[in-house]
């Protein structure tokens, strides 16, 4: 996939996405106390991206509140305001994966729950969870907090061809090519993982799709990026009624 330039997004404009994604996932109560990073990259090598700070509630996070990491800028690295946790993670991942302009790490209830399954699964039984037919990469070796260097390049090491990483007894990472795309994609991954949880929970089989049926359905879902987008937008729009200082 190309990496031109030219799509990028304005750093002002960055910074709106990112906090308004963030406030979104506070909404969804998909976040965890001040825990967990979003990011995104202002260039294609990766290198330059923006990051919400540690210990920052998502639900008061604004455009201004974002920390701009420079690789290439070792002061940027030792910002007081970032997590260390954040600039393993996201720091290797944008380098090393620079496909992935967007990376939103969470430890979602549901999906932090199927992560703890021995082995970590997310059956396809229906439209939602059947949009990750194929398409998860599984981290089997957690082994504690992920603070250095090393572990972070360890787990972009792991996604492979996938966008997703579903990180045994963790949580998950999905990475993308936009803002919008993202925030639909872990907002469908954590509604599917509940529903598998819930079906799960009545003690009765699993109903799973065909393999057939699965991809068909996984590609249906990778032919409608415009649906994903406006899922993003709309809620934007929300945002704007409700609290427009996620702007600011």
């Amino acid at each position: 996939m190309s990496l031109d330039t030219t799509d990028f997004l304005t750093e002002a404009q960055a910074r709106i996405d990112l906090a308004a994604a963030l406030r979104m996932t506070a909404r969804a109560n998909m976040h965890e106390a001040v825990a967990n990073h979003y990011s995104i990259s202002l260039q294609p090598d990766g290198r330059r991206f923006l990051i919400n700070p540690k210990w920052m509630h998502f639900a008061r996070v604004k455009a201004s509140d974002l920390i701009l990491i420079d690789l290439d800028d070792p002061s940027t690295m030792t910002d007081e305001r970032l997590d260390q946790t954040a600039r393993a993670i996201h720091g290797q991942v944008h380098k090393l994966c620079p496909q992935a302009r967007v990376i939103m790490h969470l430890h979602p209830i549901a999906a932090t729950a199927l992560a703890s399954l021995d082995p970590p699964q997310l059956p396809p039984i229906d439209q939602n969870s059947a949009r990750y037919f194929n398409r998860l990469a599984y981290d089997l070796d957690f082994g504690g907090m992920a603070n250095s260097d090393a572990e972070g390049a360890r787990l972009a090491g792991l996604m492979g061809k996938h966008s997703r990483l579903m990180m045994g007894n963790h949580g998950v990472m999905i990475t993308a090519q936009t803002m919008g795309e993202a925030w639909d994609d872990i907002y469908t991954f954590e509604r599917a993982a509940r529903i598998v949880v819930a079906a799960m929970s009545t003690g009765r089989p699993l109903k799973v799709l065909s393999d057939e049926a699965a991809e068909q359905t996984a590609q249906d879902w990778e032919s409608i990026v415009d649906f994903q987008i406006r899922h993003f937008e709309e809620m934007k729009l929300i945002l704007d009624e409700e609290c427009p200082d996620y702007r600011n």
